[in-house]
């Protein structure tokens, strides 16, 4: 630490979904780590020791740690008194598909007065590929010489905590020191470092996440052709992956959203136009599936859904979590009831009033949707007259054979 610093990390955005858990396993391995965001809202149930978010096992290390090694900071001016910067934010895509570098740009220059010659600099948001050189040069140009580092975190939502401690890091940085401050740093959680190129690290994070969405979008895909040949999609599945070492790995259909797959996968279309036809695709595919179970519920009930009642189980934007960004969940409730439909929403997680218990949802709806595979759900049971729509094979029917793989004693 430098002779006038309080604090070992800094972290810049350091009450969201990367910056507190990695603040918290930082702050549990011995350093003394400081949170800055301009969310106030979260800062009171923080410093009582709640989780703002679910995070296994996530509380306990709160609990432990703030107030003791984790600190929460009022001003950005305490980036003086720390030794390493983490800025835990990164690039999106404004409503004109355009690249949106100034915000980041913006919240360093409002740190440049705050930094000298000492300080490593670590960017740990997904960014666009060139943009930290970008901000490399930026800062040189004001005459702010740190070290820069760019080093992705891979988290996912709801297994930071062990995450952070079993993943390998992408290390990658503008000189040795940086590099070297940046493997440094995340030796304290005792994982790995894997260290590439700049543009390298941030293509790496990219590709990762879109990769995954369009693994998501094929198999989306095949559902609808399936369900066109009025085929059972479970059953396909069931007959492609079953012991059948190729078919491993190949996903189920759902409703496939979240704040990271669909922004990188557009982040890298909006990046290469044209050359980047599967993400193109994928977004399509992907974000049209509410609207494709919608119509093959109108020809199901004559394309009239007037006045019926349609439940949708899990408004969150994957299982077992209580994060609704970007869930595909709510577009399916606005289309259902742009139709006219009466639309009920449940959730194991996910706190509103204007919520029903699943069990409510389940006796009282005729069609029954499931938007996200909660684990509570493949308990229930649904009566044989339900129209259910259950594409992640969630909900075990009392008459489904151990080797069919069905979905639901009705589906589209």
């Amino acid at each position: 630490m430098h002779a006038d610093s309080r604090y070992d990390v800094f972290i810049v955005g350091g009450l969201g979904h990367v910056g507190l858990p990695l603040g918290m396993v930082l702050a549990d391995a011995g350093l003394q780590v400081a949170l800055y965001d301009i969310d106030e809202g979260k800062r009171a149930g923080i410093r009582a020791g709640r989780m703002p978010v679910m995070e296994r096992g996530a509380e306990p290390i709160l609990k432990r740690v703030i107030g003791k090694s984790l600190h929460l900071s009022d001003a950005l001016s305490d980036v003086g008194h720390s030794t390493l910067v983490l800025i835990a934010v990164g690039t999106t895509i404004d409503e004109d598909l355009h690249q949106k570098s100034e915000p980041v740009l913006n919240l360093v220059e409002q740190m440049t007065p705050y930094l000298d010659r000492g300080h490593c600099v670590i960017l740990c948001g997904t960014v666009y590929p060139g943009m930290s050189k970008c901000l490399n040069d930026f800062l040189k140009g004001r005459g702010v010489d740190v070290h820069l580092a760019y080093c992705p975190v891979r988290i996912a939502q709801g297994d930071a905590i062990r995450e952070l401690h079993e993943l390998p890091q992408i290390t990658s940085g503008f000189t040795e020191t940086a590099v070297r401050s940046a493997k440094a740093l995340f030796k304290r959680l005792g994982v790995e470092t894997i260290l590439v190129k700049v543009e390298e690290a941030e293509l790496a994070k990219l590709f990762t996440n879109a990769w995954r969405y369009i693994q998501f979008a094929i198999t989306n895909q095949f559902y609808m052709i399936a369900t066109q040949h009025d085929a059972d999609f479970a059953r396909i599945h069931h007959a492609m992956t079953y012991r059948y070492p190729r078919g491993q790995g190949f996903p189920r259909p759902g409703l496939a959203a979240g704040p990271c797959l669909v922004k990188d996968t557009l982040q890298l279309a909006t990046l290469h136009g044209d050359h980047f036809q599967l993400g193109h695709a994928a977004i399509s595919v992907n974000e049209g599936l509410p609207n494709f179970i919608v119509q093959h519920l109108r020809r199901h009930f004559q394309s009239d859904l007037t006045g019926i009642r349609v439940g949708i189980l899990g408004m969150a934007f994957k299982a077992d979590i209580d994060d609704v960004r970007n869930s595909l969940s709510y577009k399916l409730a606005n289309i259902l009831r742009s139709h006219e439909a009466l639309v009920f929403c449940s959730d194991e997680y996910v706190k509103d009033p204007a919520f029903v218990r699943k069990e409510e949802l389940i006796a009282t709806c005729p069609v029954v949707i499931v938007g996200v595979p909660h684990s509570s759900y493949q308990d229930l049971v649904v009566p044989d007259a339900t129209h259910l729509v259950d594409l992640w094979g969630v909900i075990r029917p009392r008459s489904r054979r151990s080797d069919a793989g069905l979905s639901g004693p009705h589906t589209i």
